[in-house]
């Protein structure tokens, strides 16, 4: 099967989504049936070619002051569409409502394969922060939710993400396919854990609690600061690890410091080796992930892989398949909550520990795993546009592109706030793409 994978983050880029994709390819890449393209914004100076499947990055525009070191990709780019064409796509997956999805529906146009789309942020959260609230952000979500909508087949991370698609005006049907993760089951080495924390103040008998992820505020971040400054306020010694970069890293170093408490809260900054995140993984005692932003938590089996449990807010969607005190914890979306869990579960360090092996039994999921399910409800929907149940459409590309020009323009001219250079790009290069196609006779 040839797979098309689309999604607007991808190396330099790095989340939870980059990562996905990032996996989706390299195991399907391994089969010997099976060949793989991806397709993402292009990032400048960005190198793909050491990858072992094939990495398309098309034209993008600089919002990365707008959208948090992201790019927007400019979907209407013919000659990477022709490009993807050509490698004759049986399933194109999309990951990102925006960009990816407006490109995956041109490529369906293009060659009539069917498109899938996976819902894994609640973007209305990171779309309320760059436009704010009101008309704007109401406009745009609706146009999102209109892409998705075009989509043949909708997957969800998580029951919980499916209700907040809903939420948000979705009235399709969907999937639940959760995600894997990648790392293997079982800790590190006492080695390596040794290696990964070498410099780091971490004494041996003061509990370490560990946060790993973007360092953003919607994650939760506050209310872990604000249990911390009680637990200290209670004499109690601990240590909270932050591992990651992000927009409120530094607000969160000055609420360490306001607090007191700078001498026992490190922040690591980003870590890409995966080696060394499992075996700082494997060192902490507790995993907190107070996030009711997350869709599923990536970060919660990465955890549970290495024998770590996890602190969560109750209805969470990270928290969907934690029972309390058995393979995980869960609590009041509240640092008073969060505080006396902490100090209570820390005066039985081998309950924590075993209700960790747990989770490491209970809900770890591989990518493997993961990605080998998603191969196989490819392979129904493949059936499903043989047999006519999900019905081919195939549009001559000018037709689509005059379709495509109007949409955009509405578009850009209900987001007042984009900068009139760009729209006056976007208008004049979807001129001459219409012109030299029609006088290519295409």
């Amino acid at each position: 099967m040839n797979v098309c994978l689309l999604n607007d983050s991808f190396p330099p880029v790095i989340d939870g989504v980059a990562n996905t994709v990032m996996n989706y390819a390299r195991i399907i890449q391994e089969r010997e049936d099976s060949e793989v393209v991806v397709a993402t914004p292009r990032y400048p100076d960005a190198d793909y070619t050491g990858y072992p499947y094939r990495v398309l990055d098309y034209p993008s525009i600089d919002t990365s002051r707008l959208v948090n070191g992201y790019r927007t990709g400019y979907s209407l780019s013919v000659k990477e569409i022709n490009e993807i064409a050509e490698f004759g796509p049986e399933i194109i997956h999309t990951h990102c409502p925006a960009a990816s999805t407006l490109m995956a529906r041109i490529l369906q146009y293009e060659t009539g394969a069917p498109v899938v789309f996976t819902y894994h942020t609640k973007f209305d959260v990171d779309i309320e922060r760059a436009v704010g609230e009101g008309f704007l952000k109401k406009e745009t979500i609706r146009a999102m939710i209109s892409n998705i909508s075009a989509c043949d087949e909708v997957w969800v991370v998580s029951e919980g993400a499916g209700l907040n698609l809903r939420s948000l005006g979705y009235e399709g049907e969907y999937h639940v396919m959760t995600n894997g993760v990648d790392f293997p089951c079982g800790m590190s080495t006492p080695e390596q854990v040794r290696s990964a924390v070498e410099g780091y103040d971490l004494p041996a008998d003061v509990p370490m609690f560990l946060f790993v992820g973007r360092l953003m505020n919607y994650k939760g971040l506050p209310l872990i600061m604000d249990a911390m400054k009680m637990l200290d306020d209670g004499g109690m010694d601990f240590r909270m690890v932050f591992v990651g970069g992000g927009a409120d890293a530094d607000g969160l170093k000055e609420k360490a410091e306001e607090y007191g408490i700078s001498s026992k809260v490190i922040f690591t900054g980003p870590i890409q080796d995966r080696e060394v995140l499992r075996a700082i993984n494997t060192r902490a005692d507790l995993f907190l992930f107070p996030s009711t932003y997350d869709t599923n938590g990536i970060v919660v089996r990465e955890a549970a892989a290495c024998g770590l449990a996890s602190v969560l807010i109750e209805g969470s969607c990270a928290a969907e398949g934690i029972t309390h005190a058995r393979n995980g914890y869960l609590i009041d979306e509240t640092p008073e909550a969060m505080a006396a869990l902490l100090e209570n579960v820390c005066h039985d360090m081998e309950s924590v520990r075993q209700v960790g092996e747990n989770a490491m039994k209970e809900i770890y999921i591989s990518w493997e795993d993961s990605v080998r399910r998603a191969y196989d409800r490819y392979e129904i929907i493949r059936d499903l546009v043989a047999d006519g149940t999900i019905r081919r459409r195939r549009m001559h590309k000018s037709d689509l592109l005059i379709k495509t020009a109007a949409d955009v323009a509405e578009g850009l001219n209900k987001i007042i706030s984009v900068p009139r250079n760009i729209r006056d790009t976007i208008a004049n290069d979807l001129t001459r793409l219409y012109e030299g196609m029609m006088s290519n006779n295409e």
